[in-house]
């Protein structure tokens, strides 16, 4: 069952979408543009897994964020706008803090866009599309993305079990803490490797890799997605041209200067939002049509 109405689309909608957001999302550094993925992304983020979740991988990014905000200024000290000097006699510039914290959240954006990404592109999605083209890469890569959910699932339930023996991590002296959490690790990587070689036997009996090997799939694309497929190539389409012409452009050295405002700027911007919007916008046409199909019973 799906969590959100966007997942129900084809893998191929799937995977254009999120290359399409985070390609812009790196490449932009608009401040408009940083702060329309940032926002719609952490909107999306908190209809996949909840607010309480998404807050909290927010709240793990901060160190991040902190950090880009503060090496670049630190480090770079190109700039016309001398705010002080720096004990080692560096200037500090209005541009280089500007640039440190545009980068700081096109860093957290990157990140709360990939957890949208593990969230609906699984790994049977993943295979789909690649199994047939590169079946080794799309296995490995398929196992990687699995495998940081799995492990803080499993490394959870081996926490709580050690500590019903008196094996807490969050209580007593340092060294015994220590110890503790390496008898954890130590469960941990024994998974890992059994894991790992399960997978390989199941993989190798099924014949994946195989030359003429079949597959079977649930995916077929449809007029929904086909709509979809339109909407994504025109607004890309849309957006790289605005980025060609420079109706996007944002500079930060030596002096800030954008593109000058106009109607075709605001509108490059205006479809990029929408665009991080799709997914949202989707849901509440969803569900709109499945309020509205309840009240006709």
């Amino acid at each position: 069952m799906y969590r959100d109405a966007f997942s129900g689309f084809h893998p191929v909608v799937n995977f254009i979408y999120f290359f399409l957001v985070l390609a812009f999302t790196m490449v932009f550094m608009h401040p408009l543009s940083l702060g329309i993925s940032f926002i719609c992304g952490l909107a999306y983020l908190v209809k996949l897994k909840g607010s309480r979740n998404a807050w909290r991988s927010l709240l793990y990014m901060l160190p991040l964020m902190l950090m880009a905000a503060l090496i670049n200024p630190a480090f770079n000290h190109e700039g016309q706008t001398i705010l002080v000097y720096l004990p080692s006699g560096n200037p500090l510039t209005f541009e280089s803090i500007l640039y440190g914290l545009a980068a700081a959240v096109m860093l957290a954006s990157t990140a709360v866009w990939f957890s949208c990404y593990t969230e609906v592109m699984t790994s049977d999605k993943f295979v789909y599309l690649f199994g047939r083209i590169i079946p080794a890469l799309s296995l490995v890569l398929s196992m990687a993305l699995r495998f940081v959910p799995r492990f803080k699932a499993k490394f959870r339930i081996v926490s709580e079990a050690q500590r019903y023996i008196g094996r807490d991590t969050a209580s007593g002296g340092l060294l015994k803490r220590i110890k503790n959490l390496g008898t954890i690790l130590s469960v941990m990587i024994t998974w890992c490797l059994e894991n790992a070689i399960e997978t390989a036997d199941s993989m190798k009996s099924r014949g994946y890799g195989l030359p003429g090997r079949t597959a079977f799939s649930v995916y077929r694309m449809d007029d929904r997605d086909r709509t979809a497929l339109g909407w994504l190539g025109f607004c890309g389409f849309y957006i790289i041209c605005g980025a060609a012409a420079g109706g996007m452009n944002w500079r930060y050295y030596p002096t800030v200067k954008c593109a000058a405002w106009g109607a075709f700027p605001i509108s490059f911007q205006l479809i990029y939002m929408l665009l991080c919007l799709t997914p949202s916008v989707i849901d509440l046409m969803e569900e709109r049509k499945w309020k509205h199909s309840r009240y006709k019973v």
